[in-house]
């Protein structure tokens, strides 16, 4: 082979190096490979791309391979054929360029004119909540070996096949009409059947399709709540700790936030001040897995019957329960529609896949679907309709099933853990649901122990977020135990042992010797 066919081999096979993008079949890797060259500019308009007989044997693929890639990119305009002259780069392939007005701007001048100054954005926007206290992990918690953390779904458990299965059934033509036309204020049909049928009834409620809208999950449905209902005026119970995420979608709306106690029994009720609303996570109480007895939860209805108030339930990990009966949602008890339900079709699968849910009267419904139309018009129609078939097909039960199962032994095995490695820790192991709540020695801040504990390796939920009123030192944290491998769990409550005795010969501390088991 002469050097110009080399270098020219050799130019060819750098242009068009296959990603590292195992997931893709090696067509689409090379089809990717062609675009970006084409739209980075490496290959401009009219450019000669080499013959399918010599991509591939320079990039080591099948002919078959290469000629399908340029079919397909012939169909979309990136590439023509021209006879006896071979394969071009075609004039549309490029997006048009907007007009170069550089040289059209006025020279830049020593002082800046206060009458073109940027606009002042720290006195523009209204509402803020960048000094809110939330659930956060920093941006490459990934790298951490031991992430106790809410927010990603379990690679071990997460049902590829089934959602793949489908997501495919979903692109089927037959499928289309069912989800490719713009839904406007309505939600796919298959959808709402499916949690009104499927969903709610396991929950003892029972609701008509025009009671139930679909949300961009439940921190969606809080938002929409907040817009509809809150004002300054209103008074809004949470309990206390709570749910920070539910919390800083109400304040938005500035309502008056009533603390209400919550103890082993869920929210204190007995106790609970005047308010216009209050906001529960009866079946695993967020954050303390604390459930609210029927007894209590009789209590609150009668209660908001005879003082006027509306409940927000979030049925948070309803479904994620490992032993005894399920507690009937506060919802199946309302008689005279005094209950707003919020739930979550994805959040056992995935949190990022984004879908809930609110069941309310009808007139509330109506409201909030023009609400909802005008900020996001609906949800991913193609995400609704896959979601259809994964419950109808029964992947949801089956993946539940599975989810709670391998719970229960992440619970038994923190639970070991934590007695071996903090053994001066306090914890209740709750009844399902996926997370710990841990109490350590008065002296200890749970925040000043998860910045040590990153640095052995361990991310922890510190408790402070989940306050109103956070106590200092706050000694609580909560364990999340979705997103770290059962194999995990123990080394990483000995490192967040290690990390214990980092703070307190950080503290001066006297902390009494782990108790390691023989």
């Amino acid at each position: 082979m002469s050097t110009l066919h080399r270098t020219k081999d050799a130019q060819w096979e750098s242009l068009f190096a296959l990603p590292d993008k195992p997931a893709l079949p090696l067509q689409q890797r090379l089809r990717l490979s062609v675009v970006q060259a084409i739209l980075d500019g490496r290959l401009p308009v009219g450019a000669l791309l080499p013959s399918s007989r010599e991509l591939a044997k320079v990039l080591g693929l099948s002919r078959n391979t290469v000629t399908a890639a340029y079919a397909q990119l012939m169909d979309d305009g990136f590439i023509e054929s021209r006879p006896r002259s071979g394969v071009f780069v075609t004039q549309n392939s490029h997006a048009p360029q907007p007009k170069d007005t550089a040289g059209d701007t006025e020279p830049a001048h020593t002082q800046v004119d206060a009458s073109k100054a940027p606009p002042d954005w720290s006195t523009r926007v209204l509402r803020s909540l960048v000094d809110q206290r939330t659930l956060a992990k920093p941006d490459q918690w990934r790298k951490y070996v031991y992430p106790f953390v809410y927010g990603t779904y379990d690679p071990q458990l997460f049902p590829s096949e089934a959602f793949r299965e489908c997501c495919v059934h979903s692109l089927a033509r037959s499928h289309l009409p069912h989800w490719t036309p713009d839904f406007e204020l309505s939600d796919v049909p298959e959808l709402i059947e499916q949690i009104r049928l499927r969903l709610l009834p396991k929950r003892g409620v029972f609701a008509l399709p025009e009671e139930i809208l679909i949300t961009v999950g439940a921190q969606h449905a809080y938002y929409l709540l907040a817009e509809a209902l809150f004002d300054e005026t209103q008074r809004v119970g949470l309990e206390e700790p709570g749910h920070p995420h539910a919390r800083n979608s109400f304040a938005l709306r500035h309502p008056r936030c009533v603390p209400v106690a919550v103890d082993e029994q869920g929210l204190v009720v007995e106790r609970m001040p005047a308010v216009d609303y209050v906001f529960v996570t009866p079946s695993h109480q967020s954050p303390t897995t604390s459930t609210l007895s029927l007894e209590r939860r009789k209590l609150l209805l009668k209660k908001a019957e005879a003082q006027n108030f509306v409940v927000i339930e979030d049925d948070y990990e309803a479904e994620n329960l490992y032993e005894g009966d399920p507690m009937p949602a506060l919802k199946s008890l309302d008689k005279i529609g005094r209950v707003i339900y919020v739930g979550s079709v994805s959040k056992s699968l995935s949190p990022t896949l984004r879908l809930g849910y609110i069941v309310a009267p009808r007139a509330l419904i109506a409201e909030l679907r023009e609400l909802r139309h005008a900020m996001v018009r609906h949800p991913s129609a193609f995400l609704q309709h896959t979601f259809a078939l994964f419950l109808s097909l029964g992947h949801h039960d089956a993946h539940a099933r599975r989810v709670n199962h391998a719970m229960q032994e992440r619970m038994a095995l923190v639970a070991r853990a934590l007695a071996r490695y903090l053994p001066d820790f306090e914890f209740t192991l709750p009844s399902g649901g996926a997370s710990v709540w841990v109490r350590g020695p008065g002296w200890v801040d749970s925040a000043e122990l998860a910045l040590i504990a990153r640095e052995h390796g361990v991310l922890i939920e510190a408790g402070e977020a989940f306050f109103m009123s956070p106590p200092y030192p706050c000694p609580y944290f909560r364990l999340r135990l979705s997103s770290i491998a059962a194999e995990q769990i123990s080394e990483g409550i000995k490192a967040l042992g290690l990390a214990m005795d980092a703070l307190a010969r950080a503290r001066g501390t006297p902390r009494r010797k782990l108790q390691l088991l023989a």
